[in-house]
């Protein structure tokens, strides 16, 4: 259970730690304040007015306890994204929108680790669905995982990307909406790039512009970066235009590089934050498309 909360929320195993505590101690001095208040504003038995007031007041004051000892936790992030998650789902299921449905199609043409994280977020909301994964390499773990979760695959090679009629027309017929990059080594034709106007989006593992274009990808980014000899590094989450690494920047989270940091250690650094922000960015791209 442990190790699926780590995948889905994108963490250590220290901040999951700081995660579950933090809910804990709010949730417990939620309702020590809720005991009090209730215990100044009301006397006499506890009727049914009396309970409704306590569940609703606790209601009220759990996010507020949460954020406050989240702080000296440094989880202030997590749980502000947290809080805006749910805040979402639940205007998304009080809103008209929900009879239209995103259907994502995932390129990716490695592990899917990515991939993973996005079927785990997509899950639990309704009115978006994993609907295709795009591969490009028949010998890619991806292909695997997609079937431990019974996800469509469609195998595609140099020919549809040099001639993507087929691939579009594949796209179409799936009734995909948005696309997402997650790995994907290949360049995006112009035509599917012209299908899909700012529905497009990739992830790069540093800091653009630099340390992107052509050839850079996975541990040659982070080679490049720790030979910089620079302070930081994070990931680029943007839209995909004709050229590598080039589009508009939508998202950029950052990361310390510290002495002695290891092309591994700076690796589980870039894979924590593309685990926590590249879904939820998504996400909020996919809303904001709909105001």
């Amino acid at each position: 259970m442990f190790k699926k909360l780590r995948v889905r929320w994108g963490v250590s195993g220290l901040d999951l730690f700081l995660i579950i505590t933090t809910f804990a101690l709010g949730g417990s001095a939620c309702a020590q304040v809720a005991r009090v208040v209730m215990g100044l504003s009301f006397s006499g038995n506890k009727d049914f007015f009396w309970w409704a007031a306590y569940i609703g007041l606790i209601t009220l004051l759990w996010p507020i306890c949460v954020l406050i000892i989240s702080i000296p936790f440094f989880q202030y992030r997590f749980f502000s994204n947290y809080l805006k998650r749910v805040a979402g789902r639940l205007f998304l299921k009080n809103s008209k929108s929900i009879s239209y449905k995103d259907k994502i199609a995932i390129f990716a043409s490695g592990t899917g680790s990515n991939v993973e994280n996005f079927i785990s977020y997509f899950s639990e909301i309704k009115n978006v669905t994993i609907q295709l994964i795009v591969c490009n390499n028949p010998k890619a773990r991806v292909i695997d995982l997609a079937g431990k979760h019974h996800q469509k695959v469609l195998l595609i090679d140099s020919t549809d990307l040099a001639q993507p009629k087929n691939l579009l027309q594949n796209l179409q017929n799936e009734g995909v909406t948005f696309i997402v990059l997650a790995g994907f080594l290949k360049k995006i034709p112009q035509e599917i790039i012209t299908a899909f106007p700012n529905k497009i989006v990739n992830i790069h593992p540093a800091l653009l512009p630099e340390f992107g274009g052509k050839g850079m990808y996975g541990s040659k980014v982070h080679e490049a970066v720790l030979q910089a000899g620079v302070s930081q590094s994070g990931i680029t989450i943007h839209l995909v235009d004709e050229h590598y690494d080039h589009g508009k920047i939508i998202l950029q989270e950052y990361c310390e590089i510290v002495p002695n940091e290891t092309l591994e250690s700076l690796r589980h650094k870039i894979q924590q934050l593309e685990k926590r922000h590249y879904p939820e960015t998504v996400f909020k791209l996919l809303q904001n498309a709909k105001s």
